[in-house]
């Protein structure tokens, strides 16, 4: 196999010299694209051969795609993918800065006013969390329930423990308002301008990872939503 794959390597270098020697450069590039893309599935299916199945996929539709077969649009897919690696949203309040890893639907948060301005959620010990929650119902209401999605996932059970009321995951506590369209480019994590398929993957990423029924808060889960419709009003 290795013995035939060298020899079809060779024949493809040698035709693509003959066809420089007497073309102009559109057909040089367009006979390059062919040796890759032949070259490609070559080791597409010697790294197959190997058990790497998953690699083996992805480099036999690079090559099925420069040799122009179709079907196979994998730019464009890791076009995609690299928009939504590293995504995160941010959802803002008056004391609160919450950000939402879109990969792992984890959250963290700054602390942007009061006694404890500055302070990374992550670095508050019980005691002080109680505190700003304090500090954040008498003068941030929205802040709260920023503050209680970040409680949901790092101290399970905290509101029957602190609060006793066991409904308090599917309500809000605050009317947030009118939404701006760079509030809603934030919270799904998108540059302006973006597409509407863009608008709705992120929509749909988020809404996974926040809705109430898989562990979020229906005050961030209806943010997402009101962030959607703010962005699609815009394509209409």
């Amino acid at each position: 196999m290795m013995l035939l794959y060298g020899i079809a390597v060779v024949a493809l270098v040698w035709w693509l010299l003959k066809i420089f020697a007497r073309s102009d450069a559109a057909a040089v590039t367009k006979a390059a694209k062919v040796v890759a893309g032949i070259t490609a599935l070559g080791a597409a299916v010697v790294i197959g051969a190997k058990g790497h199945f998953a690699s083996a996929v992805l480099l036999g539709g690079l090559g099925a795609w420069m040799l122009g077969w179709g079907g196979l649009p994998l730019p464009g897919l890791f076009g995609r993918f690299q928009k939504a690696s590293g995504r995160f949203s941010r959802i803002r309040s008056a004391m609160i800065e919450m950000e939402i890893d879109h990969a792992t639907g984890g959250v963290e948060g700054n602390v942007l006013a009061g006694a404890l301005a500055g302070r990374r959620l992550s670095s508050l010990g019980p005691e002080s969390l109680r505190r700003l929650y304090d500090e954040c119902s008498a003068l941030d209401p929205e802040g709260v329930s920023l503050l209680e999605a970040y409680l949901d996932r790092r101290f399970a059970g905290w509101r029957e423990d602190a609060q006793g009321d066991r409904d308090t995951r599917t309500r809000t506590h605050s009317q947030t308002g009118v939404m701006t369209k760079d509030e809603a480019y934030q919270i799904l994590g998108l540059q302006p301008g973006a597409s509407l398929d863009e608008i709705r993957h992120a929509h749909r990423t988020l809404i996974k990872k926040l809705h109430p029924d898989q562990g979020g808060t229906a005050y961030l889960a209806a943010r997402v939503n009101q962030a959607r419709e703010v962005l699609m009003s815009r394509h209409r």
